[in-house]
């Protein structure tokens, strides 16, 4: 069986990513019911030129972006894979096309938050060479966000 990954670069306006971020925002509520009204607010996708969508035999399967933090930092969001393509690597590919386009663009580090029960993101962020820091704004003072940091 012959398997096709296609990874493109999109914007937020791709209905692929959509519905994606859908999905995301379904299993996020699903696992931290008790979260929804303090982060309903910092999933708010705006406009974003910088999306990645990973195809999987023509299926969009996976997703990710990036937003400008400060003139060197971005911050990945919006990072999801679909449980039926998990465990091909695709998260880590995500991270990898995300993080080369940012230093394309001439970003030097690369921020991001989780949540603690996201064990899988979290060992996943660190095996790339992200480390955990003191949580930024708006997480400050947030006990489940996890905060990373990793130089790109």
């Amino acid at each position: 069986m012959n398997n096709k990954i296609e990874i493109i670069k999109t914007t937020s306006e791709n209905a692929d990513f959509g519905n994606l971020i859908t999905a995301l925002d379904a299993s996020l509520w699903e696992r931290y019911p008790e979260l929804k009204t303090n982060y309903w607010g910092n999933n708010v996708i705006e406009l974003n030129p910088n999306v990645v969508i990973v195809y999987f035999d023509n299926n969009a399967v996976a997703c990710g972006c990036f937003k400008k933090y400060d003139k060197n930092t971005i911050e990945l969001k919006r990072m999801f894979v679909s449980p039926e393509a998990r465990g091909l690597g695709l998260a880590k590919k995500i991270i990898l096309e995300l993080e080369l386009w940012a230093h394309e663009l001439g970003f030097s580090c690369s921020i991001l938050e989780t949540l603690y029960k996201q064990k899988e993101a979290i060992g996943l962020y660190q095996k790339v060479g992200y480390t955990i820091i003191d949580n930024y704004e708006p997480y400050i003072g947030l006990e489940n966000s996890i905060c990373m940091q990793k130089q790109i």
